[in-house]
């Protein structure tokens, strides 16, 4: 096992292990700050495939501004310190079910794909080459998949908006 795959092993584990604190920890804002460290961590993982471009992009994105967001609604709508309250065993399992099955999902796509050797020789890939992948239309674009992620971002805001209502009505 060469420092290589030890670098990788620390950065996956990392990830995991930040990504499943995100998720169990019943403090909200120490949610987000464990959610930064995810994301910091797949950065890294991009930053070991030599993706700089994808990394910086990642980092300013996601680390730089969805989490600044994150954090800042947080403050803006709930205690920071409070816990949030335990969920129902029936929520519990419903989520685990969930997490089962897009881990099954996941593992499915991963065995029927065939995997191609990476040639080394291969030049990496230029900031032109990744925008028309990102913007194009035709096959291997990622137009659609870019617009649909918009959506849900979108949708993600109108919930965050609906739950300030809701507690702004509650509170008075």
């Amino acid at each position: 096992m060469n420092g290589s795959i030890i670098i990788f092993y620390l950065l996956a584990a990392f990830t995991l292990a930040f990504g499943i604190y995100s998720v169990l920890c019943r403090q909200i804002f120490r949610s987000a700050i464990y959610l930064l460290f995810t994301l910091v961590g797949i950065a890294g993982i991009y930053f070991w495939l030599d993706y700089e471009f994808i990394a910086a992009v990642q980092i300013v994105v996601y680390v730089g501004g969805i989490v600044v967001l994150i954090i800042f609604s947080v403050f803006l709508t709930h205690q920071a310190g409070e816990k949030l309250p335990k969920q129902l065993l029936s929520r519990k399992l419903f989520g685990a079910l969930a997490a089962f099955c897009g881990f099954a999902l996941v593992l499915l796509q991963v065995f029927q794909h065939e995997f191609a050797v990476v040639n080394k020789d291969v030049p990496s890939p230029t900031v032109r080459d990744i925008g028309s992948k990102m913007l194009g239309t035709d096959h291997g674009g990622y137009a659609l998949p870019f617009e649909v992620i918009s959506i849900l971002l979108l949708a993600a805001m109108v919930g965050c908006i609906v739950i300030a209502m809701r507690s702004r009505k509650e509170v008075n």
